[in-house]
């Protein structure tokens, strides 16, 4: 959701996860989107029928998905490179001196077309993918990184940035302006520009081939995943799952070509949510062992490989570009500035949080034990008796939850509501606007005067041709200088019930849906001149930061009681059940955070080594890596495994997967803030939203940072939070 310089919106395609989507994909979802989106059956369309080639008459140039065909996409694409390449041309060729005008904003000016059709490609690929646009994908990924290379590796281009920048403080620039001329010079010495011809090409030939094996990472994930999906036999082995819950499965099983089977679809993490409920262990372990085999176990969508080639392709560039690794270069530029500073945090947080699993763990083994289980706790049986332990010390189910989290009351009454409380916006939803899937909906959001802010999409179920997870990106972008508002989409993956059904959602998810709706807010709040700096375009350390905060509305009081209502009777939750969540906030966090811990170490620990240092048995080097660093506690495995672990190996989030806890640091001492300041009022969220909201990348973050919370960052919080400290105020 990090937003590049100029045209370099185009390196988010490149960096991002992307979704694919399998063969046995092209019926049910698939085939829809055939249908709706221009599948294989729609003709190459002609330059002129191409929607993608003119701004989208549609309100805030929401896209017009309804007459977009899967191929218009390339052909835009392809123009939208050749015509910008003729904008920068004209740029880098200008007789006259370079000026701020006539270089940066001008720059800033480019790439309309490839922007505009890359973006909503780009969404596309992740939201709702089939063939088509996986093989477009695959075939532009290193077009793409050759046409970033050819701008950033522009001398002559670079020579007007390279004197401007030299002349910057006599230029009279404001500090918006002098910030993005500093942020473009920085971004073409990051790239190269300072390189002679030769390293100039072996860097273009390092870009081509990374931005071709990411893609085939992200496709391979996807396939996988949905390969990998686990048969069982019968209703018994899944004894423990709600009825819904194994409706579906056999539902799924039917859909395959399994009648009378029972089909459970993988999740992206590594742990699967069924394995809380299911009794049977051995249907546990063959759950748990199918996740855990993702892209290791041979065949078409092995990662293995790719990985070892991905890292070491990373490490090469990093030398070339003066750098020891990977993660000294990327660290560089965000807000830890350092591998030091990572390990640093890592050191301080790993052996305390593996210290807290393995007490939680013995918790868990004293109830093994007490039901004679007879066996020793592994990672499959975690997530079952965990949810035994939390029953038995705050009398709590979290199935007894669910009946209480109605998704569209938790979007309306509770995700809205607590935005309307605190910022004064509403919403409306509309159903005049073509969508690209029938489960999409769309909202205006307006501000307190009526006056229109952005567009929202909601895109919340799961399915097949959607990449795991969930995120937050932009159709369309906020800037004063192009004069556009945004419109911005929010997506997840919580399973769709049956017809008729209502989705009753897990507590996680409602928190993700608060957590997703505070990347929106940053995005739709954006109020800055230059599209380079628009909404989340902040370092990616600090890009999780707003939508952290924003979890903290779920559990907040006046919010719960407005939408956590039974969605039969209309009951309020009951206070006593709300007691148990909260006093159970810090159950369980051992393993939560020595999961993460986990895989951010392993993100490191590949990317804080050189060429020569690359493993060729990149399971190996995963399990050394752990054992390192004492994380390798075999009943918490990383919450991604190393071949599929799309945030670093797709690219987005390379060395970079450390900033969700970075990020939770600002976050835990700014609810603080919050509540100290008198919580949920329109005056916090002014303050809020003209301080760090509405500046995007205006600013350094930490300089956003301190003008909102009139402080520094301040590690202990979290660590209360995360239950690796006591908080004095209980002793």
């Amino acid at each position: 959701m990090q937003r590049k310089p100029l045209a370099l919106a185009l390196a988010v395609a490149l960096s991002l996860p992307l979704a694919a989507c399998g063969p046995r994909e092209t019926t049910g979802d698939a085939a829809s989107a055939a249908g709706e989106n221009g599948g294989e059956s729609v003709a190459e369309p002609a330059a002129d029928a191409n929607p993608l080639l003119q701004p989208s008459p549609l309100p805030l140039g929401y896209p017009p998905f309804d007459r977009i065909a899967d191929q218009h996409y390339g052909p835009a694409i392809e123009q939208g490179m050749a015509r910008q390449r003729e904008e920068i041309a004209a740029i880098a060729g200008n007789a006259e001196a370079a000026s701020f005008e006539n270089t940066i904003v001008a720059m800033e000016r480019s790439g309309e077309l490839l922007n505009r059709s890359l973006r909503i490609f780009q969404n596309l690929a992740g939201a709702h993918t089939n063939d088509v646009l996986q093989a477009t994908q695959a075939d532009l990924a290193p077009k793409l990184a050759a046409h970033m290379d050819a701008i950033l590796l522009d001398g002559t281009l670079y020579a007007r940035v390279a004197d401007l920048y030299e002349r910057r403080t006599a230029l009279g620039l404001d500090a918006e302006q002098q910030h993005l001329l500093e942020r473009y010079h920085t971004d073409f010495v990051r790239a190269g520009a300072r390189l002679d011809a030769a390293q100039k090409e072996q860097l273009k030939a390092l870009n081509a081939e990374l931005a071709s094996l990411q893609t085939r990472f992200t496709q391979n994930v996807l396939r996988e995943t949905n390969a990998s999906a686990v048969l069982f036999d019968s209703r018994e082995q899944l004894a423990g799952l709600p009825e819904a819950a194994i409706e579906a499965a056999a539902a799924a099983a039917t859909a395959a070509g399994h009648e009378g089977k029972f089909q459970i679809a993988l999740q992206n993490t590594t742990g699967q949510p069924p394995l809380a409920d299911m009794t049977d262990r051995d249907a546990r372990q063959r759950l748990h062992e199918a996740s855990v085999n993702r892209g290791s176990r041979g065949g078409e969508f092995d990662n293995r490989e790719i990985v070892a080639r991905i890292v070491k392709l990373r490490a090469e560039r990093a030398v070339l570009l003066g750098y020891p690794n990977h993660a000294a270069y990327v660290l560089e530029d965000a807000t830890a500035g350092s591998t030091d500073a990572v390990n640093t945090m890592m050191a301080r947080l790993a052996p305390a949080a593996v210290a807290n699993a393995r007490r939680e763990a013995a918790d868990i083994q004293a109830v093994i034990d007490a039901e004679g289980g007879g066996f020793q706790l592994a990672a499959w049986d975690w997530a079952h008796y965990a949810e035994k332990v939390r029953q038995q010390r705050y009398d709590l189910d979290a199935n007894q939850l669910k009946p209480y989290f109605e998704l569209n009351r938790v979007l309306v009454d509770g995700v809205f509501h607590a935005a309307t409380e605190l910022f004064g916006i509403t919403f409306k939803e509309r159903s005049d606007l073509p969508v690209y899937h029938p489960d999409v909906r769309v909202w205006d959001v307006f501000e307190a005067d009526g006056s229109q802010l952005a567009i929202f999409i909601g895109d919340f179920y799961a399915r097949p041709s959607k990449r795991g997870g969930a995120w937050m990106n932009a159709y369309v972008q906020q800037s004063g200088l192009l004069g556009t508002l945004p419109v911005v989409g929010n997506h997840q993956n919580i399973p769709k019930p049956p017809e008729g059904e209502p989705t009753l959602m897990t507590f996680d998810e409602v928190t993700t849906m608060f957590h997703e709706f505070g990347h929106a807010l940053h995005g739709m709040f954006s109020n800055v001149t230059y599209p380079r700096f628009s909404g989340t375009s902040v370092p990616r350390d600090f890009v999780e930061y707003p939508s952290q905060v924003n979890e903290m509305w779920a559990t907040w009081p006046s919010v719960l009681a407005n939408y956590a209502r039974h969605h039969e009777t209309g009951e309020a939750l009951p206070q006593e059940l709300l007691d148990k969540v909260l006093a159970g906030e810090t159950f369980n966090q051992g393993f939560a955070t020595t999961e993460y811990l986990a895989a951010t170490l392993l993100d490191q620990a590949f990317h804080q080594i050189g060429p020569e240092q690359v493993p060729t048995d990149v399971i190996a080097f995963e399990q050394q890596a752990l054992a390192a660093v004492g994380a390798d506690f075999a009943p918490v495995p990383p919450r991604y495994r190393t071949t599929y672990f799309s945030h670093t190996f797709a690219g987005g989030y390379s060395a970079g997967y450390y900033s969700y806890i970075w990020s939770e640091v600002l976050d835990a001492a700014s609810v603080q803030w919050f509540k100290d300041n008198g919580g949920l009022t329109r005056e916090n969220g002014r303050h809020f939203r003209d301080t760090l909201l509405s500046r995007g990348g205006s600013r350094p973050a930490m300089d956003l940072y301190r003008d909102f919370t009139g402080a520094g960052p301040d590690l202990q919080p979290l660590l209360v939070r995360r239950g690796l400290l006591d908080d004095p105020a209980r002793n």
